[in-house]
């Protein structure tokens, strides 16, 4: 078993002055998973939060930030199966009226599909996904 991250975790942890490390050891202590990763979309949020930062010393940090997570953690793409599985939920869910964004929607999908569970503080969005296990971070 394992947990994908949330870019909300990995934003906090960042925000609270954080490196990559010490939010792994953070969220270790609050889980029992064997793995925790993130998902390449995460990643895309991450780098899209550091391009848009107010000031040059912010920017900095966050892809300081961004650089330690690619070695401290492994990093789940977007594959074939996988995009069509969000398709599938995507589809089915809308016709039922309920919407998840995109992003949110891949990183669910990245863990049901490693049979995983998300790690976010995002819990209403992450379980309008069928089958995830959500723990709140």
């Amino acid at each position: 078993m394992g947990l994908i991250l949330d870019s909300s975790v990995l934003v906090t942890a960042e925000r609270q002055g954080q490196n990559a490390r010490q939010m792994l050891t953070s969220v270790a202590q609050r889980v029992t998973e064997t793995e925790i990763a993130i998902s390449v979309v995460t990643l895309i949020e991450l780098a899209h939060g550091a391009a848009r930062a107010n000031t040059s010393e912010r920017k900095a940090k966050r892809q300081k930030f961004i650089e330690e997570l690619q070695t401290a953690m492994p990093i789940h793409p977007v594959t074939v199966p996988l995009a069509l599985r969000a398709g599938k939920i995507d589809g089915e869910n809308r016709a039922r009226g309920v919407q998840v964004a995109l992003p949110d929607l891949l990183i669910g999908v990245t863990a049901l599909e490693l049979g995983y569970s998300v790690g976010t503080a995002n819990l209403r969005d992450f379980q309008r996904v069928p089958g995830l296990t959500v723990v709140q971070l």
